[in-house]
């Protein structure tokens, strides 16, 4: 390999940064997961289409959260780990399996919640004024309607965890079973680990492709809907009743602007980063594997961003949560008789 003779530097960015946003990110995510996953598991149905979706991304999440302290002590120290060491493995291999499985299974629960808000308005759409074409009743009833149904939305999660999992585990088994030549690499903070085997790099590939092929869905569903809209108002008005539409289009656009923050560079900059990467230029390689660390810390970043997500497209979800809340408050505030009194 050219670039096995490189010395990866980690910079005060990489070592000071990252260990404090990660520390961040686990507090606010765990804290904020925890919580969702309480409220659902506790207080909300799950026969719920909706409530299913979000349930496996509070898994997903947790799962993230779990690791995001062993990623914040690999930054901040790991340059100085031996490559052996159970901690390096743990980072490199199990932390490795649970990023990448968490980020593609919640990336392909996004996409099927958007098409089954899509879904939503489409059914809502059959009592309106409104009548849709002969392909779009088609399209509802051969596909959309199936992702309202919750037995059909439990068994399309168990799928992709399924799916996700025995591409993902497989790759990471390979990897740990091919060690590197201890004379070339004897850190954890190397290009080995941040560079990975061919298996990985052809991994990542499908995954590029995995990703764009869900943000499209995503993009072409948020231009059917304001598309849908605006046909919609030229033939008849829309009312109170018609609420549904605003809270449906403002749903998938929360969703589509999560796809194009969070995961969106990520996935333009990893074909990126295998292609350059094959320069033998050192410095290069030194600022291509911090600039890939900081953007998957931004795809990390969205695990605590989904308790507000939960806020946004389950009504319910923050109906309980204010309850709670307000329980709370009445628990700790003294009567004003009482008070009076004594």
């Amino acid at each position: 390999m050219k670039n096995s003779t490189c010395l990866l530097q980690p910079s005060l960015a990489s070592t000071v940064a990252l260990p404090i946003i990660y520390s961040f990110l686990f507090t606010t995510g765990g804290f904020g997961n925890i919580l969702s996953g309480w409220i659902f598991s506790k207080h909300i149905s799950t026969k719920r289409t909706q409530n299913i979706y979000l349930t496996n991304l509070v898994i997903a999440n947790l799962f993230v959260s779990i690791m995001m302290p062993f990623l914040a002590a690999y930054f901040a120290d790991g340059y100085q780990w031996e490559y052996d060491s159970v901690l390096c493995k743990i980072v490199n291999y199990f932390g490795t399996l649970v990023m990448q499985s968490s980020m593609y299974v919640s990336i392909t629960i996004l996409c099927w919640t958007a098409v089954s808000q899509y879904a939503t308005l489409m059914k809502n759409n059959e009592h309106t004024q409104y009548s849709p074409s002969v392909n779009e009743n088609f399209f509802y009833k051969c596909l959309l309607e199936k992702f309202r149904q919750p037995k059909f939305a439990k068994y399309l999660c168990i799928s992709i965890w399924i799916i996700v999992l025995s591409i993902t585990v497989p790759v990471i088994v390979y990897d740990f079973h091919v060690q590197p030549d201890h004379e070339q690499v004897d850190r954890c903070y190397h290009w080995k680990a941040e560079y990975g085997e061919r298996t990985s790099k052809t991994t990542v590939l499908i995954a590029t492709a995995w990703f764009f092929l869900f943000f499209i869905t995503v993009l072409f569903l948020y231009y059917s809907l304001v598309n849908h809209l605006s046909k919609i108002q030229k033939n008849t008005c829309i009312g109170k009743k018609h609420l549904i539409y605003n809270t449906v289009k403002r749903n998938i656009f929360v969703i589509l602007l999560i796809f194009t923050v969070c995961f969106l560079p990520y996935h333009i900059f990893r074909p990126v980063f295998y292609a350059l990467l094959l320069s033998e230029d050192c410095q290069m390689m030194n600022y291509l594997v911090e600039a890939k660390n900081f953007l998957t810390c931004l795809a990390a970043a969205k695990s605590s961003l989904d308790p507000v997500i939960n806020l946004l497209l389950d009504k319910t979800f923050k109906k309980r949560l204010y309850n709670r809340f307000r329980k709370s408050d009445h628990k700790h505030t003294p009567n004003i008789e009482e008070t009076t009194q004594m």
